[in-house]
């Protein structure tokens, strides 16, 4: 009895190690460690280059921004979703790939959390001053799109749960320079779609039965963003909770999507 219960216990740790193993493996060597640093902040983040990089072409950009679990300085961690989504499609859609990693104390965006009850409330402060973290970002954006192998026209951001959230606050903050969008299981003030562009292409994700962040989160900001004149699609699985990036990942349509939308003036 005793070695069957020690039996399935192996099983069940090694089907809980087996389906990040090879992927962070992978994750781990093609996208390079960097550091970002300015006014003595330090941002790390992890980058993937088109296969037969060439500085002599031009590039698609996207920024992706983890969630709270993937917070911390290990400038790893935040490959454990979506970095897989890039690395298998990298020759169809030869881009830039960045990946920001968000200290263990701040947020990608300014809201308050109280994290005493399931769902978690949360009081979204989008009109403030970006935290550190995304004031970083935000730099370390400002400076790539002034590379001369970047296609300014198709830089794209996304992210899930609190880099949904990220996701929709730095579109408010820096509207002139991102093409498409898209946040999984995020939330955001509504009122900041109105300075979102017109036309403004994103593609929102939850699940409904989220009990960590409401789908009525993205339900409120697709109806705003659409309101003002942007261009806001919602995908809600009826059988998905938090995790609902698993769902959105596996969209065959999302990066065709995504990189067929320019920036337009």
């Amino acid at each position: 009895m005793k070695n069957s219960v020690l039996y399935i216990g192996i099983l069940i740790v090694s089907f809980l190690i087996a389906p990040f193993s090879s992927a962070d493996a992978q994750s781990k060597m093609d996208f390079r460690k960097e550091h970002f640093i300015k006014n003595g902040d330090t941002l790390n983040y992890r980058i993937l280059f088109p296969e037969d990089f060439s500085e002599d072409k031009k590039y698609p950009v996207v920024l992706f921004l983890h969630g709270a679990g993937e917070r911390g300085n290990d400038n790893e961690s935040q490959l454990n979703h979506g970095s897989s989504l890039f690395l298998e499609n990298r020759e169809n859609f030869p881009a830039i790939v960045i990946f920001p990693q968000a200290p263990e104390d701040d947020y990608w965006a300014k809201v308050e959390v109280n994290r005493d009850t399931i769902p978690f409330q949360f009081d979204f402060k989008n009109e403030q001053p970006a935290t550190t973290s995304l004031e970083l970002v935000m730099d370390l954006m400002d400076e790539m799109a002034a590379k001369n192998f970047v296609n300014k026209e198709r830089i794209y951001v996304g992210g899930l749960s609190m880099g949904g959230m990220g996701t929709f606050d730095l579109i408010y903050k820096k509207p002139e320079m991102f093409a498409a969008a898209f946040a999984i299981c995020g939330g955001a003030n509504p009122e900041i779609a109105k300075e979102y562009p017109q036309g403004f292409n994103i593609w929102l994700f939850h699940g409904k039965k989220d009990d960590v962040v409401l789908p009525k989160y993205s339900e409120a900001m697709a109806r705003a963003i659409n309101h003002y004149g942007g261009n806001a699609k919602l995908s809600l699985y009826p059988e998905d909770n938090h995790n609902s990036w698993d769902s959105a990942f596996a969209e065959p349509n999302l990066l065709p999507w995504l990189f067929s939308r320019k920036r337009t003036e």
